[in-house]
């Protein structure tokens, strides 16, 4: 391969391990192996981010990166979230979105890093039993950096939750299997189902074409890597481009199935609910009616994480390789974990919440009475925006043709709110156009297009655009909220 190999501190076994990585990364024309994520990030330096040391044995030789916000509170929750292959944690904190919610809500993260000497690209490696099960390797690793964290910070460890990007997804689907008792929740974004691969062969097969096996087939496999006797199981959300060719879309068919099925649920949605950025949203409701399984399809999307550049609450994020502006969704995965709830609720149940009509600039919305409740809060984005007494509530002053999600809470009259509802969204009528001008390459970037087999497409109306190079220039209008349509002579750049 023409470079010296890195010294290792493990046994020769791991040693020779990663040399088959290394081969099998070249003969692949450096596709990053779980992910496809081939452009450099910079080493972890950023600003906010502090690196901690001895926080165990760390058997996976990687590197413990934290932020936490200024006078965090004891028992606050606690976010895993890792990066995807040749991407860094200071690469994930700055462009993910996440630091702004462990800000808004209080939370504490934990950016782990893995390195070259354990993977030729830095991907975790989610395809090799000793890093991916219970105990051992990488995992374990990443077990004692919750650990290390829950003392640092105070955390609460019955709200841990873990999240990841490609190949990060993949390890976090294989550590919500390996430890459902550290883990209250994850959210997979562009990855494979859990224990979909024990190989490198097969984790492309996974990636490109993943086996199409039963509900419970993928059930008895999370099953099995649990401690025995395990009841309890985390809440996942499944995040999934319709146009990404590196892990296929039916890799969340399959994760969806798996985790349906591990929770005791079917695979029909209790609903379905149209987001901003061309999202739709598939819930799947407990036997209480709580949110345990979300799937956010992103219409074409390809292969990376859903950002949302912008100062609103809903937004978050920075654009850049494999950080696509349509959606938020470190927002709508923080608040499907509930970590816009600080956990200091009353004992009032959630008020049922629906939406009765739209304009231009209002959602009008309705709720059924809760017996002893004093007054209702309604929340628009995890923000409060008004108490009312009334079965009915009108959110005023909105921007036109946006989605927003809205829920309420009944409070009691010593004013401790309850169970917060589960959310309605709804979408202001109305849109003012606008227009873009762009290459092929920069429109698929920043969202307003996909490419599929080296073509550019609009999104939404799907209209053919020409090469997808840097060099192929059209114009864009937005018609509608995530949908565009080609308008090079009749629409002003």
């Amino acid at each position: 391969m023409g470079q010296s190999r890195p010294p290792f501190r493990c046994t020769r076994s791991r040693r020779l391990r990663g040399g088959i990585r290394r081969w099998v990364t070249a003969a692949a024309g450096a596709l990053a192996l779980t992910g496809g994520l081939i452009a450099a990030s910079p080493q972890a330096s950023a600003a906010g981010l502090t690196q901690v040391t001895g926080f165990g044995t760390n058997p996976g030789n990687l590197s413990m990166f934290t932020y936490a916000p200024d006078a965090l509170p004891a028992d606050a929750p606690l976010v895993v979230a890792l990066h995807g292959c040749a991407q860094s944690a200071s690469d994930y904190y700055a462009r993910s979105g996440w630091p702004k919610f462990a800000d808004t809500y209080g939370f504490a993260l934990v950016l782990p890093q893995t390195n070259s000497a354990n993977n030729a690209n830095s991907c975790f490696n989610w395809f090799e039993p000793g890093d991916s099960v219970r105990g051992q390797g990488e995992s374990l690793s990443i077990k004692q950096m919750v650990d290390k964290a829950v003392s640092l910070y105070g955390s609460d460890n019955r709200r841990v939750h873990i999240t990841g990007l490609s190949a990060g997804g993949a390890m976090t689907a294989n550590m919500l299997a390996a430890y459902p008792d550290v883990f209250a929740g994850g959210a997979i974004a562009s990855g494979p189902p859990a224990r979909c691969a024990n190989s490198v062969a097969a984790a492309y097969t996974c990636m490109y074409s993943p086996p199409d096996r039963s509900p419970a087939q993928w059930g008895d496999l999370v099953r099995s890597a649990a401690p025995a006797g395990t009841t309890s199981w985390p809440r996942v959300a499944i995040w999934q481009g319709t146009a990404d060719t590196t892990v296929k879309p039916a890799n969340a068919t399959e994760l969806r199935d798996q985790w349906t099925n591990v929770l005791g649920l079917g695979q029909t949605p209790s609903r379905t609910e149209s987001l901003g950025g061309g999202t739709t949203r598939s819930v799947y409701d407990d036997a209480s009616g709580r949110p345990s399984v979300e799937v956010y399809s992103v219409s074409g999307m390809g292969h990376g994480l859903a950002v949302d550049p912008g100062n609103g609450p809903e937004q978050c994020g920075s654009t850049g390789a494999y950080y696509l502006d349509t959606v938020c969704s470190s927002y709508h995965t923080a608040r499907f974990w509930g970590l816009d709830d600080d956990g200091s609720t009353g004992s009032l149940p959630a008020p049922g919440l629906t939406v009765t009509g739209t304009t231009d600039t209002t959602v009008s919305l309705s709720r059924k009475a809760v017996d002893g409740a004093a007054s209702y809060v309604v929340n628009r984005g995890g923000t409060k925006v008004g108490t009312t007494t009334s079965t009915s509530y009108t959110d005023t002053g909105l921007a036109t043709g946006t989605t927003y999600t809205c829920t309420a809470a009944a409070s009691d009259t010593a004013g401790a709110a309850g169970v917060v509802s589960s959310p309605a969204t709804a979408t202001t009528t109305g849109f003012t156009p606008t227009c873009h001008t762009d290459s092929t390459y920069d429109h698929a970037v920043a969202g307003r297009a996909y490419q599929s087999g080296g073509h550019a497409y609009a999104k939404g109306s799907g209209q053919a655009m020409g090469l997808w190079n840097t060099f192929t220039t059209r114009t864009l209008k937005q018609a509608a909220p995530a949908h565009y349509v080609i308008a090079d002579s009749s629409c002003p750049a």
